[in-house]
């Protein structure tokens, strides 16, 4: 019937996993559409922690349909790891997991070139998760890519062996030593289990499910800032992480795209190096990182911690038209009396609200109005603070979009569905 999309509107790491577990019921498939295993979903059930790189949020509710989309890039050796512990939980992958022919493959050899070019750049590194994603997109767009469906061919041996040397030839340019043999024996050895999965045309199998009149929740990775196009360019990924990329990682059309789910933290985070213009280098950046358990899914990386930055905000919610706000972590802001958001920018003595065409080179002084904390407070799902009722009303008000859910705490049991209390009907 339709399709939601659900993202990041920051920089990553906002609660996607966890938001995404908690309304898998309401929908017969959760479907991937872009990135790869550079992305780390963290989810707790039950006091247990799961961290998903490939695999959809959804695998944990049962009866649910989970597609691995055309738009993700796969790395074989990281699916298969997920798979062995997902079965290890008893979970029937064959009735719940599917990934499309069409999707690309990540190959040993693409992750060296990742990590030979990040070497390469010097101090100028962008911060990649170094597991090939942007090689593999660069092979997609020059049209060289191995896919999924590529397994099912007699001759895909021949296939991977052309692209790797292809790539050997590129590793020739740099300096950079590596070890092949290892991690392709155990590369082969995790398609061959790969091959055993559920390969389906994936655009005909969203389809099919669209037209029985069921509805699918289309689960986005990393965040609208780090988008290719509209990201901080060049510290982004290499995928478009905006609502729109939903329609082509998985194969609908846009008239399909009911409901837009946009999440945000209640301050900002980012991982690895960019413009973060709300960045705290104090003790209260410290403060947030240590009280919020700030480190990256993936890389275990300390993310750098700032306010929340409501140009930043305004400009991913227009540019994916997210009608459905979510805010996390608002428990993490329960330490202080007072807390900033920044309202402007500041670029050369101009008070400015749009989002500049490059925030690495802009000069960039973000301009803040102080709101009322709720310190000393216990968060619960029966009881919001006075302070934290303002301070999201003053979100919805600076958007103009009604937040659905808050999260104030890691469990699914601590989110509360603002849409059912009467002060913010």
């Amino acid at each position: 019937m339709a399709v939601d999309v659900l993202i990041g509107l920051q920089w990553g790491d906002e609660g996607k996993g966890k938001i995404v577990d908690y309304l898998a019921p309401r929908y017969s498939m959760i479907a991937r559409f872009q990135g790869g295993p550079n992305a780390g979903h963290t989810l707790k059930i039950d006091g247990q922690k799961f961290v998903l790189h490939t695999v959809p949020s959804g695998i944990f509710n049962e009866g649910m349909l989970n597609l691995i989309g055309n738009g993700v890039v796969i790395d074989p050796i990281t699916l298969n790891a997920e798979l062995s512990k997902l079965n290890a939980l008893g979970i029937a992958l064959d009735k719940s997991l599917f990934i499309a022919r069409k999707a690309h493959l990540i190959l040993p050899t693409h992750r060296m070139l990742d990590a030979a070019s990040e070497s390469a750049k010097g101090a100028g590194k962008i911060g990649s998760t170094l597991k090939g994603i942007g090689p593999t997109y660069m092979d997609k767009t020059g049209r060289n890519g191995l896919r999924i469906g590529d397994l099912e061919h007699p001759d895909f041996k021949k296939q991977y062996q052309i692209l790797k040397e292809k790539h050997l030839r590129l590793l020739e340019q740099y300096q950079f030593d590596y070890n092949l043999d290892e991690i392709e024996t155990e590369w082969f050895n995790c398609i061959e289990l790969i091959r055993k999965q559920n390969l389906v045309n994936g655009e005909y199998f969203i389809n099919s499910i669209l037209q029985r009149g069921e509805h699918v929740l289309a689960e986005g990775a990393q965040g609208s800032m780090l988008d290719i196009d509209f990201g901080t360019y060049p510290f982004v990924t290499s995928s478009n992480t905006m609502a729109a990329a939903a329609c082509t990682g998985l194969g609908v059309a846009p008239t399909k795209i009911r409901d837009v789910y946009g999440i945000s933290k209640a301050y900002c985070t980012r991982v690895g190096s960019g413009p973060f213009p709300t960045e705290l280098f104090d003790d209260t950046g410290e403060r947030i990182r240590k009280e919020g358990a700030e480190f990256g899914a993936t890389t275990g990386r300390p993310r750098r911690c700032g306010w929340l930055d409501l140009p930043a905000l305004n400009y991913t919610i227009m540019l994916s038209g997210t009608n459905r706000l979510i805010i996390t972590k608002a428990d993490v802001l329960s330490i202080f009396d007072q807390i900033q958001v920044c309202n402007a920018y500041n670029i050369n003595g101009v008070s400015v609200t749009e989002m500049p065409y490059d925030l690495c080179t802009t000069g960039v002084t973000p301009e803040y109005e102080s709101v009322k904390g709720w310190a000393g407070t216990t968060l619960n799902v029966n009881e919001i603070p006075d302070a934290l009722i303002s301070y999201l009303k003053y979100i919805e008000n600076k958007t103009g979009v009604k937040i659905s859910l808050l999260s104030i705490g890691p469990e699914r049991e601590q989110l509360i569905e603002l849409e059912n209390l009467k002060i913010f009907s």
